[in-house]
């Protein structure tokens, strides 16, 4: 028998659309080599090396590529929802929605839930014993930051059958719908001037890049009635980068494509329309790449790598900035002198402090892997009826999904600093703390299972 990474890449059927795992990898991997980068970290703190080199920022045109992961989410999540229904049974599709979000969000939030609970327990003790100043502070601040991009993706679980509906009816017109919103809501922001509506973009700019991977799932990013083939994917690049340029150029929007200190418009929080035609490049761009990276998938070296990546992929973003801000909290301890960011001894020290960040989020990786293995697939079986006891599992889901949205937001608002003294950041203008934020999450995860189980057991049964 060969090894498990082995065994799983060779079972892989021919249908397959490897690219999208490649995708998947290869954005979360961009992620946290842009962090490790973007770390300018001092004795006094940690600070921005785009904010230390305003001119680095053009580079976060190609760093910043989370589009591409919700692109590909969206491609996934019309996937999974649409076998799913094909085994439904006939009447309600309500266990098919609690179902659905038991399956997606279990491996989601399985390690996330690990990373929160060590962290938090950590963090406890940390300050029970006095410490929590210093690098110390600052890292109980900043490793749940990374948490936002969690909380969107479960919002885009979330609204995936309804959006998909929307796209089955209307196809382009209801991606157009969404970034036609977006551009409304900058308008209003920039040009009327309308407090808080900006936050509208948190889920008109996401889930417009969302429905970007339902259009791919059905073969609509490529050959077309009247375009050929590339010619799709060409025109949503070159459009989506002369958008994004133009926004820049002659827009109140910052050439940044991540948010930078103290600056009093970012293009991430909340997003804007130049993130989305940023998106909107991106997406076109990977598209290109579709057929040779399919070439070099075909091989099996390739593709192997692919799936044990694929396998420890949020473990590793989940723990990356750990192990960086573990790595400069050693040198530190040691001695170690940290020369000023984006001197020429920096950047020469750099290869080593990435390597060094990279040997020990492997170390944390090996040790919770384990809880990112997915679960059994969860599927209403086929005597399930409309008056089985699982319906009604839907509500209970959405709200379990609810919950552990605003709970992980909040998380990633509020951080693990300050647990003694009660430090609480606004979610939604709501003051909401460390602790309530877990339980949040605990509860909707909780709730989400029970929903996904309940419905799969009443589906088995008689009325």
């Amino acid at each position: 028998m060969g090894s498990p990474v082995r065994v799983l890449a060779e079972a892989t059927p021919a249908t397959r659309d490897r690219y999208v795992d490649l995708l998947r990898v290869a954005s979360l991997a961009a992620v946290v080599l842009g962090h490790w980068l973007m770390a300018a970290v001092t004795p006094d703190g940690v600070g921005n090396l785009l904010a230390v080199v305003p001119a680095l920022q053009p580079l976060t045109w190609l760093l910043q590529v989370m589009p591409v992961f919700f692109f590909v989410g969206g491609f996934a999540h019309a996937l999974s929802y649409r076998s799913l229904l094909r085994k439904r049974p006939e009447g309600s599709t309500d266990s098919v929605y609690a179902a659905f979000l038991r399956a997606r969000l279990q491996r989601l939030l399985r390690p996330t839930m690990v990373f929160v609970l060590v962290w938090g327990a950590a963090a406890l003790l940390i300050q029970l014993l006095g410490g929590g100043g210093g690098l110390t502070g600052v890292t109980l601040r900043l490793v749940t930051q990374p948490l936002w991009f969690i909380g969107i993706y479960l919002a885009m679980v979330a609204f995936t059958p309804p959006l998909l509906r929307l796209h089955e009816r209307y196809g382009w017109g209801a991606f157009a719908g969404l970034a036609g919103a977006a551009a409304a809501v900058d308008v209003l922001r920039f040009a009327a001037g309308v407090p808080y509506v900006e936050f509208l973009n948190f889920a008109f700019v996401w889930l417009a890049v969302h429905q970007l991977g339902f259009l791919r799932a059905d073969g609509r990013l490529g050959v077309g009635p009247a375009l050929p083939a590339l010619r799709r994917p060409a025109l949503l690049a070159g459009g989506g980068l002369v958008g994004a340029v133009a926004l820049v150029a002659f827009g109140p929007y910052p050439l940044s494509m991540v948010g930078m200190p103290g600056e009093k418009v970012s293009n991430m929080a909340p997003p804007t329309l130049a993130l989305l035609c940023h998106g909107l490049w991106l997406v076109g761009a990977v598209e290109l790449l579709r057929a040779p990276a399919a070439r070099l998938l075909a091989r099996p070296r390739a593709w192997r790598t692919v799936v044990a990546a694929n396998g420890v992929a949020m473990t590793a973003f989940l723990w990356h900035l750990t192990a960086m801000l573990g790595v400069y909290g050693a040198m530190l301890a040691l001695d170690v002198p940290l020369p000023e960011p984006a001197t020429a001894a920096w950047w020469a020290q750099a290869p080593l402090r990435l390597a060094f960040a990279a040997a020990l989020t492997a170390v944390l990786v090996a040790a919770f892997r384990t809880f990112e293995r997915p679960a059994a697939p969860a599927t209403p079986p086929a005597t399930a009826t409309a008056t089985a006891p699982g319906t009604g599992s839907a509500p209970l889901a959405a709200l379990g999904a609810t919950l552990c949205l605003l709970g992980v937001l909040g998380l990633s608002m509020v951080g693990f600093a300050g647990l003694l003294e009660g430090r609480t950041a606004l979610l939604i203008a709501v003051p909401v703390s460390a602790p309530a934020a877990v339980a949040m999450t605990l509860c909707g995860w909780l709730l989400v299972e029970r929903a996904g189980r309940g419905a799969l057991r009443g589906g088995s049964q008689r009325p």
